[in-house]
């Protein structure tokens, strides 16, 4: 017999099943449940980048000239500077007079490094380039190699000639060659290229020069490099400074072109380089002239009579000793005839 109790419980259970049931049943407005669609791979996006450059050749402004950057023929001056009174001409490596240090060629430095050279003139956009003996082989196109391979080899004649007896190889040409004319033709003109960009850096007025001032002044750059910064009142004269003019003219006085031009060439005339190298200084000062091209010989001739080269002790010993044999012969004469 069912009690009333069990009853209960009964129905109880019916209505938990149905609204368990009721839940898991989709409504009519539901949507059947759809299987997960694949999340699409993300899209890469290419961001354009900035193209990492080589570092600029500071060899370019060198490589880059042209024979219309000039006035003068280049061959001209390089032609000049193989003379034997200014640098000579030897294709191996032999001793700087003053340094000891190896050069070739046209007075080429083979050990020289890099340096800087601010450019100290404000009105001057042209900057100098003073690149290292390395650089401006390799600019010639020669192989650093034969390079590393000369500066050893030097340094074991110097040590084992010594510098007197080096010097006096090189000048007689006994000297085995370590480049070829050609070669050796390469790295001046290189050199002459460098010097000329320099001579710009110098002179604010360069291309307005005449053809054989703009060689003069070249040429001084090629022979003395950084050092011609210590020529003041050249570099003064020549750019035509507020305070040339100041020391050079009474007030109100105007300076005629060729005026100028005297007085550039007697800085130069009055320094100790031109006494001290005076067949070279000639040439190269005389050059200054407007019109060396007319008469050459006549612009030399002018500027010798005012350079006053030094004498060395050996011609001023030599000179004595002539002078005393002289007085002495001369005083046995009279002797004789008493």
């Amino acid at each position: 017999m069912i009690t009333r109790q069990q009853l209960r419980l009964a129905t109880l259970g019916l209505a938990i099943s149905i609204a368990a049931h009721a839940q898991m049943a989709p409504s009519a407005t539901e949507k059947p449940a759809t299987s997960p669609q694949p999340i699409p791979a993300p899209t890469l996006v290419t961001v354009p980048t900035t193209a990492v450059l080589p570092p600029p050749n500071p060899m370019q402004p060198l490589l880059d000239f042209r024979d219309s950057d000039i006035k003068f023929n280049l061959g001209e001056l390089m032609s000049n500077l193989r003379d034997t009174r200014h640098e000579g001409w030897v294709l191996a490596a032999y001793p700087d007079p003053k340094t000891s240090r190896p050069l070739i060629g046209a007075g080429f430095s083979l050990d020289v490094a890099e340096r800087q050279h601010p450019q100290s003139d404000p009105l001057n956009p042209n900057l100098f380039l003073e690149p290292s003996s390395a650089q401006l082989w390799q600019a010639a196109g020669l192989d650093p190699a034969r390079l590393q391979a000369m500066l050893t080899q030097y340094d074991e004649d110097l040590a084992a000639w010594k510098k007197r007896n080096f010097q006096r190889k090189a000048r007689m040409q006994t000297l085995t060659p370590e480049l070829t004319e050609d070669e050796a033709e390469q790295l001046l003109r290189i050199s002459a290229i460098q010097a000329i960009h320099n001579a710009r850096a110098y002179c604010r007025g360069f291309d307005d020069m005449t053809a054989y001032q703009q060689m003069a002044l070249s040429q001084l750059v090629f022979q003395m490099g950084v050092n011609l910064e210590e020529f003041t009142h050249f570099l003064g004269a020549i750019n035509n400074d507020p305070a040339y003019r100041e020391a050079s003219l009474a007030p109100g006085e105007t300076e005629t072109d060729a005026q100028h031009w005297k007085n550039v060439q007697s800085m130069l005339i009055q320094s100790d380089w031109a006494r001290r190298y005076s067949t070279r200084a000639v040439a190269v000062i005389a050059m200054f002239d407007p019109n060396y091209e007319n008469s050459p010989s006549v612009a030399e001739r002018r500027v010798r009579t005012q350079v006053h080269p030094y004498r060395s002790h050996k011609k001023r010993r030599a000179a004595t000793l002539k002078t005393a044999s002289a007085h002495k012969k001369s005083a046995a004469h009279s002797t004789h005839q008493s």
